[in-house]
């Protein structure tokens, strides 16, 4: 047994997000070390709950190359020797999943790192002969498309003994480098739906999965019994749980978050249910969810795996980044068991090309290397192309027969309903009955067309029994029948009988009772005759009626297919006036989210004009009042200087006085 290896990674603070203050300006925030996570409030310390503690943990200075080396390449090697492997991003939306599994041109996520470096463990592994096939795929609204298609068809998932979980009708594409590998993942980017949100301008909508099937066996084995290793490695890339008031979905958006939000709850109950002690641990519902039906041998089975959770540091994320580490510490306790994947049968793709190889490579080895290979390289295709649309053939022809015995089941119901009503038809045989039947009956009294209703003039409710009488006599006379019925007379005018069935003649009629007993031979036989030739009439008669009654069913089961068809066209008319209704819907939708949109950005260009306007307005207010105080300086300066000015005008004049005074003094005193 081992356990999951699990990895969180948190993005660096991202600037640019609506309604998000800089990083670092909240009360609370990660304390992020090696292994552990911590939440912390900048005045009161940790936050209770405990610290998170994972097998590693990475900042938002951590490059793809670092998370790579540290998480995922010592898959790539287990994959090579045989065993399977699957790594995947889970966390919230624009957390960081996209690229860390495909990165950028400087700096490529874990696919394109993955892609390499197991073609670079093939070229050094000289013992052994490799064949890798390819496949992409996504999980869209709970549906699964194939990447590397334009059709769109919906895959089924299949399950069996040899290739265990799959889903049907994938392509999967030979490969021996990872220039064509690099080709393909291009084509299914294009093909992968991304959508725009109020979080991420290019959010994924949709679960990938792309899976590399390697296949290996020893080089110059003889014995076609040798083991041939099968190994598969799932890259994973989730789509991420989203909240509506932050994301601003709406329409076909929030049909898609909500599916992929029910996906990834199914996953988490997954993980929960396998987190759980072995004895208390029911039922793991893998089938719930596609997503963790194809994930299901990573998930606690035959698998090594890695999860990277990604988070967002900033503090209006902190639930959401809580719930995805505790998904991380439950995940932590998972544990899969990890074997070689050895087949001995011919159900490796490896063993059964390899004789048809070998044989072309003794014809080809006269031919340059590059055109050996690459013709190897499609006729591998070839091969492996008329095996899946073998497996699809099969897959449609069990389909149809699935619906050959369900049209035969709902033919021999149908069946039955008309034997149903052929049996309601009066048949030779009872008709016959009938009319002998008819024969023995009493005939009525009184014929009346309709009904049964008796009438008394008189009613008495003493008894409910009528008294015996003392005397019997052997003649029943009027006053008798009077006693025996408690006075009450019966009104036979106002009786009404139960009208009888019409009588026809019939043999036994005519043999039991109107036959004389001495009837000669030959009349009897003239009379059987015709008896015979009236029953005989009677079975066409009665034929002609079945005839009658099988056209006017046989019509009724045609109308009925009519009525059938007519409503499964007015269902798919209903069907495409809804769908083009809905379509106008999400156009519209679309263009009212498009038009609320430019309406809040001019709102907020609006408010920011106020803003700057108010703004400016204030600074001009207080450069008029620097200006007023400048010209109050202006003023005490000129003031003062005015003053400075009178003082030294009267000072000079003093100096003038005095050097006057001086040289007349000077004057006096020369000889």
């Amino acid at each position: 047994m081992e356990k999951i290896s699990v990895a969180v990674r948190f993005r660096p603070p991202n600037p640019a997000a609506a309604d998000s203050p800089p990083a670092g300006a909240g009360d609370r925030e990660w304390r992020i070390d090696d292994t552990r996570v911590t939440l912390h409030h900048r005045a009161v310390g940790p936050v209770p709950g405990g610290p998170f503690v994972f097998d590693h943990v990475f900042d938002g200075a951590a490059t793809n190359e670092r998370v790579y080396g540290t998480v995922v390449r010592d898959l790539i090697g287990a994959v090579v020797d045989g065993f399977n492997a699957t790594a995947f991003a889970y966390g919230q939306t624009s957390s960081g999943k996209t690229f860390t599994m495909n990165g950028s041109d400087v700096d490529p996520g874990i696919i394109p790192r993955a892609v390499r470096d197991v073609f670079d463990t093939v070229r050094q592994t000289d013992d052994r002969e490799f064949l890798i096939r390819v496949s992409y795929m996504e999980i869209y609204n709970e549906d699964i498309n194939d990447l590397l298609l334009l059709e769109g068809r919906k895959l089924p998932i299949k399950e069996n003994l040899e290739r265990g979980v799959y889903v049907a009708g994938l392509r999967e594409e030979i490969v021996n480098s990872e220039e064509q590998v690099f080709e393909l993942l291009q084509l299914g980017e294009e093909n992968r739906h991304f959508g725009e949100t109020n979080m991420n301008a290019r959010s994924s909508r949709s679960h990938t999965i792309f899976r590399m099937v390697i296949e290996s066996s020893a080089k110059n084995q003889t014995d076609s019994g040798d083991p041939i290793r099968v190994s598969v490695l799932n890259l994973v890339d989730l789509a991420g749980s989203e909240r509506h008031n932050k994301t601003g979905a709406e329409g076909v958006r929030l049909n898609e978050a909500g599916h992929i939000n029910r996906s990834l709850l199914m996953l988490g109950n997954v993980i929960n249910k396998l987190s759980e002690n072995g004895k208390q641990r029911g039922h793991i519902p893998y089938r719930d969810s596609k997503l963790t039906r194809i994930l299901q041998p990573a998930l606690g089975g035959n698998a090594k795996t890695s999860i990277i959770c990604t988070a967002a540091p900033e503090e209006m994320h902190i639930e959401e980044t809580r719930g995805t580490l505790k998904f991380a510490s439950r995940a932590k306790c998972v544990s899969n068991c990890a074997q070689v994947n050895e087949i001995l049968t011919d159900a490796a793709l490896l063993k059964k090309q390899k004789r048809e190889i070998e044989e072309l490579r003794k014809k080809l080895q006269g031919s340059h290397s590059e055109v050996l290979e690459q013709v190897v390289l499609k006729l591998r295709n070839d091969m492996h192309k008329s095996e899946l649309e073998r497996d699809r053939l099969a897959m449609e022809l069990e389909e149809e027969r699935k619906l050959r015995m369900r049209l035969e089941n709902h033919l021999t119901e149908q069946q039955k309903k008309l034997e149903g009503l052929d049996n309601t038809s009066i048949s030779a045989d009872q008709f016959t009955d009938l009319i002998q039947l008819d024969a023995l009956k009493t005939p009525d009294s009184k014929y009346k067309p309709d009904g049964f209703v008796a009438r008394r003039s008189r009613y008495s409710d003493d008894t409910d029994f009528s008294p015996i009488p003392e005397n019997l006599d052997n003649i029943a006379d009027d006053d008798l029948w009077t006693r025996l019925n408690k006075g009450c007379v019966t009104d036979l005018d106002m009786l009404e009988m139960t009208p009888g069935l019409k009588r026809e003649t019939s043999f036994i009629q005519d043999a039991t009772s109107a036959a004389p007993l001495e009837e000669p031979t030959d009349a009897r036989c003239e009379r059987l005759e015709k008896d015979c030739i009236s029953v005989r009439q009677q079975l066409e008669e009665s034929n002609v009626r079945c005839a009658a009654l099988e056209k006017e069913c046989a019509l009724l089961r045609d109308k009925n297919s009519s009525l059938q068809q007519e409503l499964s066209d007015s269902k798919r008319e209903a069907n495409l006036l809804v769908a083009e209704k809905q379509a106008q819907l999400d156009d519209s939708i679309a263009r009212c989210v498009v038009l609320e949109r430019e309406l809040s950005m001019s709102r907020q260009d609006a408010e920011r004009l106020v803003t700057e306007k108010q703004e400016l307005a204030g600074e001009l207010g207080v450069e008029r009042q620097k200006m007023e105080e400048l010209k109050q300086d202006i003023r005490v300066i000129s003031r003062a200087f005015s003053q400075r000015e009178g003082q030294l005008t009267s000072l000079y004049t003093k100096s003038k006085a005095i050097l006057e005074n001086c040289k007349a003094s000077h004057v006096a005193t020369l000889p």
